[in-house]
């Protein structure tokens, strides 16, 4: 049960006093340092890439317009995320460090903001613990080291969490809320879902039964964030079509809310004596099991649970760990004061210890549903001059954008329009016939496709065509699988009567083709 924030401070006076580990070190900068640690250890993964992160790294190394023209028609959702990753990439280079590196400084960030919310709620120990334990939970160990938005939406949800227990505690002034407003719309610029975090925080306000000035600055507040957001949430409801893969809601999905849910309940049971003051339950709670119901509740409407959508709730069970183990200290203080002061870096070490086969395993290029740079080097080993690639599905064109170099020499033939000039993620192809009427000139055709383990359906006309026309007049000639892609050499059993012309524009941007009758 957490304690008040009036006397934490008293309380956590003779603690400090005691702790030897502590003393001279702030706390603020042993959460940051250890956070920062766990993402900097095998940042690259091997270098390994996938696809996700490849979405990111093609969009951003593209112009600044490009960039615009193609948020008109996909992943606006990820505006202000691929433009800040632009502004990285140059200054830095393209590269598995400038990719990652933003989401590893971002999650110690946030590490600093809950370990200063427990600080001040439940004193130093539960401070230090929770700023150690959100780094170790496995879902941030898994986005720690992504390139993409989710590590700097949890960030934004530190900042803005911290900023609402300052007002809360009296401190705050009207600058405390301009800061407030601002890092919601930013965290809802770079994912509009993140705006699950207010309910959260209108939980807490309930539960502390904020004054009514409290409550008029905060819906004053919140309503300013979510104007600048929603200009975002009405035009990406245009790109729907992008989480349409999203698989609905089961019921064993209902288990880790109801889980939350029954935590929620023994909370307020424990905290009940405290009720109408602030504290650890008070803020961490909400902030681990609203944001997780409210997804879910929209997932009803349309599937959209993604457990990466709200990640920054895991901020909400590390304050609870981190009030559990400085409860633990506490109790033991009395008794075995110089052993107490070991307690929190001891059980964090064997939780380290426990927890790094998964640790290990996140770290691995297996770890992702694929690789879109190993499969790139076998593209690069397996090809001959004059060869043609066809993608399957499109999407995995993604691999030649982040690889460019893999793939010169080889004709897309299926591509009419790179992603740059038609302002998409994986450009325009042809119709089917013209595909099929490409296809049939080749001697040798690289397919470039996903692995049986993690492949889909062919569902689109244009990769059916292509699949029937590589089953019917090609042969397999080389077959390999890695990291969940696959990239397969097929040479033509037949011959073309008259072959397509290509002709390409000096920029490479557009093809067209200049056919006969194949038989």
């Amino acid at each position: 049960m957490s304690i008040p924030w009036e006397n934490a401070r008293l309380n956590s006076a003779p603690i400090r006093a005691k702790s030897r580990l502590l003393r001279g070190v702030p706390l603020r900068l042993v959460p940051f340092l250890w956070t920062l640690a766990l993402g900097l250890w095998g940042l690259s993964r091997q270098h390994s890439v996938w696809r996700d992160e490849a979405a990111t790294w093609q969009v951003a190394r593209r112009p600044a317009g490009d960039i615009w023209q193609m948020l008109a028609q996909v992943d606006a959702v990820h505006g202000l995320y691929y433009l800040l990753m632009h502004a990285v990439f140059a200054c830095f280079g393209p590269g598995t460090t400038a990719l990652r590196l933003p989401s590893v400084l971002a999650m110690a960030v946030a590490a600093v903001c809950v370990a200063e919310v427990a600080r001040r709620l439940a004193g130093i120990r539960a401070g230090l613990a929770a700023g150690l334990a959100l780094g170790l939970l496995p879902a941030v160990q898994f986005h720690l080291q992504e390139g993409r938005p989710y590590a700097l939406v949890a960030a934004g949800a530190g900042i803005s969490t911290l900023l609402l227990v300052t007002v809360l505690q009296g401190r705050g002034r009207a600058v405390h809320w301009l800061a407030y407003a601002g890092t919601i719309a930013v965290c809802g610029l770079l994912n509009w879902l993140s705006l699950l975090i207010l309910p959260a925080h209108l939980a807490t306000l309930v539960w502390t039964r904020a004054r009514r000035r409290t409550w008029t600055r905060w819906a004053v507040a919140s309503a300013t964030a979510v104007t600048a957001v929603l200009p975002l949430i009405l035009f990406s409801r245009r790109q729907s079509e992008q989480v349409s893969w999203i698989p609905p809601s089961t019921w064993h999905m209902l288990i880790g809310p109801a889980v939350l849910l029954a935590l929620g309940g023994l909370g307020v049971l424990l905290d009940r004596p405290h009720t109408g003051r602030l504290s650890v339950a008070a803020v961490g709670l909400p902030l681990l099991a609203v944001p997780q119901l409210g997804l879910l509740g929209l997932s009803l409407i349309r599937p959209l649970f993604l457990d990466r959508y709200i990640l920054f709730s895991m901020l909400g069970l590390a304050l609870l760990i981190g009030t559990a183990l400085g409860t633990a200290t506490r109790a033991a203080g009395p008794r075995h004061p110089r052993a107490s002061a070991w307690l929190v870096p001891v059980l964090v070490g064997v939780a380290f210890v426990a927890l790094l086969p998964q640790s290990l395993a996140k770290r691995s290029p297996d770890s992702r549903v694929d690789d879109v740079l190993a499969v790139a080097s076998d593209v690069r080993r397996l090809k001959e001059a004059g060869d043609a690639v066809v993608f399957v599905p499109a999407a995995r064109r993604d691999t030649a954008l982040v690889s460019p170099g893999a793939f010169a020499g080889l004709w897309d033939v299926a591509l009419v329009r790179g992603p740059v000039a038609s302002g998409t993620l994986k450009g325009e192809e042809a119709d089917p016939a013209r595909i099929r009427a490409a296809m049939l000139t080749q001697r040798r055709i690289l397919l470039v496709t996903d692995a049986p383990g993690v492949a889909r359906a062919v569902t689109a006309k244009r990769d059916k065509v292509k699949t029937a026309v590589l089953r019917k007049h090609f042969r397999v000639v080389a077959d390999l699988e890695v990291r969940g892609r696959r990239v397969t050499v097929y040479e033509r059993t037949g011959t073309a009567k008259e072959p397509c012309r290509r002709r390409a524009s000096p920029a490479a941007r557009h093809v067209q083709w200049n056919c006969g009758t194949i038989r």
